[in-house]
């Protein structure tokens, strides 16, 4: 029995750091980093899962526009304008298979202005 309760008392420590490595964050802790997203004054035919207009967004001034796929939680896009945005990304545990793997959030618009 005594040699039961010292192979226990060694493992311990053993177990106890493996047991915290394997724990996960909850799916609603923000894991996220942010980023400048700048957005066109218009929006593209692309395809999703169906056809769709796509915002078109670039991280830097000098790059060609892309689409976006995604939506950003708390911004309202209208036509005409070009903003500048500082959005929060966060990746999504479990994505359905048709959706983003990165929820976008906005944390501030830096500007907009009419082109």
């Amino acid at each position: 029995m005594k040699t039961i309760i010292t192979a226990v008392k060694s493992a311990f420590p053993v177990l106890a750091v493996f047991a915290l490595t394997q724990c996960k964050a909850p799916a609603n802790a923000s894991n996220g980093n942010e980023k400048t997203l700048i957005v066109g004054p218009q929006t593209a035919d692309c395809t999703g899962v169906a056809p769709m207009k796509c915002l078109q967004v670039k991280e830097k001034p000098t790059e060609n526009w892309t689409n976006f796929y995604s939506n950003i939680e708390g911004f309202t896009y209208e036509p005409g304008y070009e903003y500048v945005l500082q959005v929060k990304t966060e990746k999504i545990e479990n994505p359905p298979a048709d959706g983003s793997s990165i929820k976008y959030t906005l944390v501030k618009q830096v500007s907009k202005t009419k082109k």
